[in-house]
């Protein structure tokens, strides 16, 4: 039996996914191993600990005391085992940096990071959302993200570190024949009594949801409801041409068939785009990425908020 001198990491790991999950369903798929399993390792951790670690009942998982106490030092630990692993490689293995959709300004940031690192491996990703990207990052399948820090679950923060990148203008995309397509600019006024898609039901993009429930609370727009995601292009024209409800987006939004993109404005909002990536993850790939970003916010001006912009309450400027 393991004791507290001798503990086995996969055991934390198991801990650490079911703290920051509080469901062992979900924690199992992230490890990628059955939840048998999983809940095998988290009582093998528990009889050498000689204490409960979660209250478990039908309809919830919670930390106990001792859980909580717990959690920082398993993080603390595993960050080191990691970066043990790491030294001790013959060559960096390749960096995987999710970049969410084409077109946006991470790829910008990407782009700029293999200039400064040409013998650096940087692989892109095209998840969708930051929140789905946060539980890859927290398993190891992925290294970096971009997206709003400050709308993840608190859970979800603690095993993550940020570098706030861009005040992102926010815009709406919307069918070509909408009467406020003719604008070059749309009023957030103009959308009162609409329905505006972003993303509601999407259990990878709760963060978008909730900006845009920010957005519109007291202006008279309704989230749109819940609907299948649309992949590709052409599916994306034809949902279009079939319900046209507008779909809240960034200035850098890649074009979409059947559709207009039209920034949003009086007064601008603002998404606060940061990149994230694993709390103590030790990589060069990620320190040429960081100063990338850095060099980028500062020539582009991405950190600049226009007058009477708007940003999320809570995210105030510095703080992703």
């Amino acid at each position: 039996m393991a004791t507290p001198n001798d503990l086995d990491p996969r055991l934390l790991r198991a801990f650490v996914a079911v703290a920051e999950e509080l469901h062992f369903t979900r924690a199992a798929g992230r490890l990628f191993i059955a939840q048998q399993a999983l809940s095998r390792d988290v009582r093998r951790l528990e009889r050498a600990l000689g204490t409960e670690l979660f209250l478990r009942t039908t309809r919830q998982v919670v930390l106990t005391p001792d859980g909580e106490r717990l959690l920082p030092y398993a993080r603390r630990v595993l960050a080191a085992h990691d970066e043990l692993a790491e030294a001790f490689r013959a060559e960096p293995r390749p960096l995987l940096v999710d970049l969410n959709s084409a077109g946006l300004c991470h790829e910008r940031v990407l782009h700029r990071a293999r200039e400064l690192a040409p013998e650096l491996e940087l692989m892109a990703r095209y998840e969708s959302g930051l929140t789905g990207a946060a539980r890859d990052l927290l398993a190891g399948r992925l290294d970096a993200s971009f997206g709003r820090y400050g709308g993840l679950a608190p859970g979800l923060r603690a095993g993550l570190e940020a570098q706030l990148v861009r005040y992102e203008p926010m815009a709406v995309l919307l069918p070509e024949g909408d009467p406020l397509a003719g604008l070059p600019r749309v009023p957030l006024d103009a959308l009162a009594g609409r329905s505006v898609y972003a993303g509601a039901g999407n259990d990878r993009t709760p963060e978008w949801t909730d900006l845009a429930a920010r957005l519109f609370a007291g202006r008279g727009i309704r989230v749109a409801a819940p609907a299948p995601l649309v992949v590709g292009k052409e599916e994306f024209r034809r949902v279009m041409a079939k319900a046209p409800t507008p779909v809240l987006a960034v200035v850098d939004f890649p074009p979409m068939p059947g559709s207009v993109l039209r920034p949003l404005t009086d007064p601008v909002p603002l998404s606060p785009v940061s990149l994230v990536w694993r709390k103590g993850l030790r990589h060069p790939g990620l320190d040429v990425l960081r100063r990338a970003a850095a060099e980028l916010a500062a020539q582009e001006g991405w950190l600049a908020r226009p007058p009477g912009s708007w940003l999320p309450e809570g995210e105030e400027p510095g703080i992703p």
